[in-house]
């Protein structure tokens, strides 16, 4: 009865999850910004567990590329090489100031979920008639991309100039922190899933369906947002909703720099 209760759970439960994921609120909020503006590397640190925690997008990935990870070495392996990834380009892009449009980010990155969703359903073979990517290679590649769209959200804060490298290392092995505690999540569901369930495949097709389908739903989000930041004048909407929105938050952080960090 307790098995077919939880496998019941999990399987209808966990698809509901990931579509209603995108109204989860994704970004740095005013607590954090505040904490990460004042504090030192521990606010960083906390931040970057956080973000990973609560950033939708990156967790929806990871849920992709673990669904069919049944070896703790293969785990390693592409976990690995996700946290490589992102490692990278968050701490070279924050340290260089490289920039883009967040939204256009967080579109790619939502990609990145409907792709992994598709790749699990032996969606090239099936449906293209082509061989799949080498998984490896586009674990690294994702994950460079989710690392910039970690650095973009890091960027939207008036960093401080004293300590900048070690800081944003904190921000990094946080996100690390959290991750592991996602990952650790992942793999206990997903081992009660084949524990209970005598065939994985109903499951396999709704939940990566789901992750197409909640991929499909962050990436007009994302080019919705991005649609707006980039042609305002387009947009019959409130002020607030547009770009004079994140300008104005642009001069604050400016204006919050010069008060918490004058210069000598």
């Amino acid at each position: 009865m307790l098995k077919a209760f939880r496998s019941a759970v999990t399987v209808r439960l966990v698809p509901a999850l990931l579509l209603a994921s995108p109204v989860v609120a994704h970004g740095v909020s005013d607590e954090q910004a505040t904490a990460l503006m004042q504090g030192g590397h521990f606010a960083y640190l906390k931040a970057g567990a956080v973000h990973m925690l609560t950033g939708y997008d990156h967790l929806l990935f990871l849920f992709g590329v673990m669904f069919f990870l049944t070896t703790f070495r293969d785990i390693v392996k592409f976990i690995t090489a996700f946290t490589l990834g992102h490692s990278i380009t968050l701490v070279s892009a924050t340290l260089l100031g490289i920039k883009a449009n967040y939204f256009l980010i967080d579109a790619i990155i939502a990609t990145s979920v409907i792709y992994k969703g598709f790749e699990n359903l032996d969606g090239f073979r099936r449906w293209i008639g082509l061989n799949s990517p080498n998984l490896l290679v586009m674990v690294f590649g994702f994950g460079l991309i989710h690392g910039f769209g970690l650095s973009t959200r890091l960027q939207q804060l008036p960093l401080p100039t004293d300590g900048l490298v070690t800081r944003i290392l904190a921000f990094n092995v946080g996100v690390e922190l959290g991750q592991i505690a996602a990952l650790v999540a992942m793999a206990w569901l997903l081992a009660l899933v084949r524990e209970d369930a005598k065939d994985i495949g109903p499951f396999a097709r709704v939940s990566n369906g789901g992750l197409i389908a909640a991929g499909a739903v962050l990436f007009l989000m994302q080019m919705h947002g991005y649609a707006h930041t980039s042609n305002p004048h387009d947009f019959g909407f409130n002020r607030d909703d547009h770009v004079y929105h994140h300008e104005e938050m642009d001069r604050f952080n400016r204006e919050t720099r010069e008060t918490l960090m004058p210069r000598d």
